[in-house]
């Protein structure tokens, strides 16, 4: 049985999957919306990728697939402007989108399962030390995890997914799949 929220969405260039979490920066009145409405219910929104090659009323210009976030920490900022923090929840398929009124975005969204978890195998080990030494040069990437799960592929890839500047295609293919294990073959051909 598939099971249907709307929800509202927040379009980005970067992603975030499941147990990621970023900083995202709220000025434009339809997301302080946003965030008043998620933090009064408790409730999710969606971080969606959206296509640059379509115009933002185009049914094109968002990617289906995305992650549902829930903010855990906001601040003011010195800029004037509300920082939030939100961690990835769930993977999900966004079937149809709408802007109301004051352009802030809603969708119908397809619930899927995350990735089932899966040990790190020897063959992905490269991915991991990769990884480490990704956290290690650029401390930035890791420093909102609240754990580093090296030893589980399928949170390994999806760190590399949010990381990696892949084409956006090349990222929707990735993160629509059942598992990480054709994201662990697509990374390792690409650092080989």
């Amino acid at each position: 049985m598939q099971q249907y929220q709307q929800l509202q969405l927040f379009p980005l260039t970067s992603h975030i999957m499941p147990g990621g979490r970023m900083k995202l920066k709220v000025f434009e009145p339809r997301y302080t919306r946003l965030v008043k409405e998620c933090l009064q219910n408790n409730s999710e929104f969606v971080v969606a990728m959206f296509n640059n090659e379509h115009a933002t009323t185009s049914s094109d210009y968002l990617l289906p697939y995305a992650t549902t976030v829930k903010i855990i920490d906001f601040e003011p900022r010195d800029d004037g402007l509300l920082g939030i923090t939100v961690e990835g929840k769930s993977r999900v398929r966004i079937d149809e989108h709408w802007s109301e009124s004051d352009k802030l975005r809603f969708g119908k969204i397809e619930y899927l399962e995350n990735w089932p978890e899966l040990s790190l195998d020897n063959a992905a080990d490269k991915l991991k030390t990769r990884l480490q030494e990704a956290f290690e040069t650029y401390p930035e990437l890791s420093e909102l995890l609240p754990d580093l799960g090296y030893e589980k592929l399928d949170w390994v890839c999806s760190r590399w997914l949010e990381i990696l500047p892949l084409d956006v295609y090349t990222k929707q293919e990735l993160i629509r799949c059942e598992s990480c294990l054709k994201a662990k073959e697509y990374l390792l051909d690409l650092i080989r």
